[in-house]
């Protein structure tokens, strides 16, 4: 069975909605907020366990290899001594530039 966002918060709406009885005596604000904090760390519990849950499912989850990151490392360092030397020879030569 897949579970979705939207099945997920009925449950966790459907666990954690308390009754209602009608009476609106002092200290329902004070409910109300004790309510909304217990359905987010209910939330939030159940997000985690889900995700433990996948990642013991799946442990290769496509992270990226150790290769990947030197190459992405690497050509994103060429590319920054590429423009660096470019700004320092037109840093340079600037006046030389101007009279052409």
């Amino acid at each position: 069975m897949k579970h979705t966002a939207a099945r997920t918060r009925r449950a966790v709406l459907q666990a954690t909605t308390p009754p209602h009885t009608g009476s609106r005596g002092p200290g329902r604000g004070r409910q109300v907020a004790q309510a909304r904090v217990n359905r987010a760390v209910l939330r939030l519990r159940t997000r985690v366990h889900e995700g433990l849950q996948e990642a013991a499912r799946r442990p290769d989850r496509g992270d990226i290899s150790t290769t990947t990151v030197i190459i992405w490392v690497a050509a994103v360092t060429g590319a920054v001594l590429i423009a660096g030397t470019i700004a320092i020879v037109i840093a340079k030569y600037n006046g030389q530039l101007n009279g052409l």
